[in-house]
């Protein structure tokens, strides 16, 4: 190696290194302010200053005489707080689940929806709505408040761990399989979903629709505590994945001959990616686009290495959602816009300009 060679590769290193500090920066940054704005911003407007003297409040106790008005700190801390704090985890998890699907599957065009959640929870759901009103009664109050997100939650996960039992041959996982799996429950799945809309009252249908759509406006805390875990689960795996992820890359040989055990690192991926989806879609129903665009976003900023790609997703992931859901309220006010509808104006016509101006990014 030249001495002109050797002092390069450390100023090259230093500057990825900056960069990669850079740009997680500027996205840590974005996800603030989204998070501020979400608590600002809709169809009453709070000030910024005023925001933050509520939430300085529910720490401290009032820090004036007056003290914030009751009306604001109801809106910020009962209705606001809990559908950001709900929209961030949903947006972290449905972007980083999209990076680690591609990843997984080495395709681009991969989204969480593959493994069988989507579906999955959707056929749990209208059942749940259609099937379980008559249960209402029977079951105590917290469950019965939550029993659409817990019906959606099973179903996903359920429908996933059947995707993955049927890829799987004597020990080991076949992508194509999984992938042809998924496609065939899903229509399984969305027949099924199918028949009980068309069983279902006129009430029962905008119910389902509504949920199809996605939305965080019933975000409750109870929500957010029941999806919280699910979607923590996911965030602390995804460093430990990443090195394998990028020696997928090359190939499962090429990774099995680097020391990466293949079949456990999609065998995790797999499960954590429907605990994270899965809790997200029971949430707050079906976000469109994310999962799928966000990543690609990404690569293009901070490269295609799944040590930046993941948390980069994540934080991007949050800051994308928090501003759909800002967009939402305030697009039809005081009317909302369904949530899944706004990402899908968004993602869509980027991921057409990504196919045409960047062919390459299919191969």
């Amino acid at each position: 190696m030249s001495l002109a060679t050797s002092h390069a590769a450390p100023g090259r290193m230093g500057w990825v290194r900056s960069r990669a500090v850079v740009g997680l920066g500027t996205l840590a940054l974005l996800v603030v302010l989204a998070f501020f704005a979400a608590l600002c911003l809709g169809p009453v407007s709070i000030p910024p200053a005023r925001v933050w003297q509520v939430l300085v409040e529910a720490l401290t106790g009032p820090v004036s005489g007056a003290g914030a008005g009751l009306r604001e700190r109801v809106i910020v801390l009962d209705v606001r707080l809990p559908r950001a704090v709900l929209g961030a985890l949903v947006g972290a998890g449905t972007a980083l689940a999209g990076a680690i699907m591609q990843g997984v599957f080495r395709n681009p065009l991969a989204d969480p929806g593959l493994v069988g959640v989507s579906p999955g929870a959707a056929l749990a759901a209208v059942a749940f709505i259609v099937l379980g009103g008559s249960l209402h009664w029977a079951l105590p109050p917290v469950l019965a408040a939550v029993g659409l997100s817990l019906a959606a939650f099973v179903g996903g996960l359920l429908t996933t761990l059947l995707i993955a039992r049927l890829a799987m041959r004597d020990g080991y996982t076949s992508m194509a399989t999984l992938l042809f799996a998924g496609l065939a429950l899903g229509a399984m799945a969305s027949a099924g979903t199918g028949v009980l809309v068309f069983m279902a009252s006129e009430q029962q249908s905008r119910e389902f629709l509504f949920w199809t759509l996605g939305s965080l406006g019933g975000a409750t805390w109870l929500k957010t505590a029941l999806a919280a875990p699910f979607v923590f689960a996911l965030l602390v795996a995804s460093p430990f994945l990443a090195r394998g992820l990028d020696a997928l890359a090359l190939g499962e040989a090429q990774a099995f001959h680097m020391g990466i055990a293949v079949e456990r690192l999609k065998r995790i991926a797999i499960i954590v990616v429907a605990c994270g989806v899965g809790a997200a879609v029971a949430a707050c129903g079906v976000i469109g686009f994310l999962g799928l665009v966000v990543p690609h976003l990404v690569r293009l900023t901070l490269g295609a290495g799944h040590r930046l790609l993941l948390p980069g997703s994540a934080l991007l992931g949050t800051a994308v959602l928090l501003l759909a859901d800002v967009a939402a309220r305030l697009v039809a006010a005081p009317a909302e816009l369904p949530l899944g509808v706004v990402t899908a104006l968004i993602g869509a016509p980027f991921f057409l300009w990504l196919l045409g101006g960047r062919r390459g990014i299919l191969g």
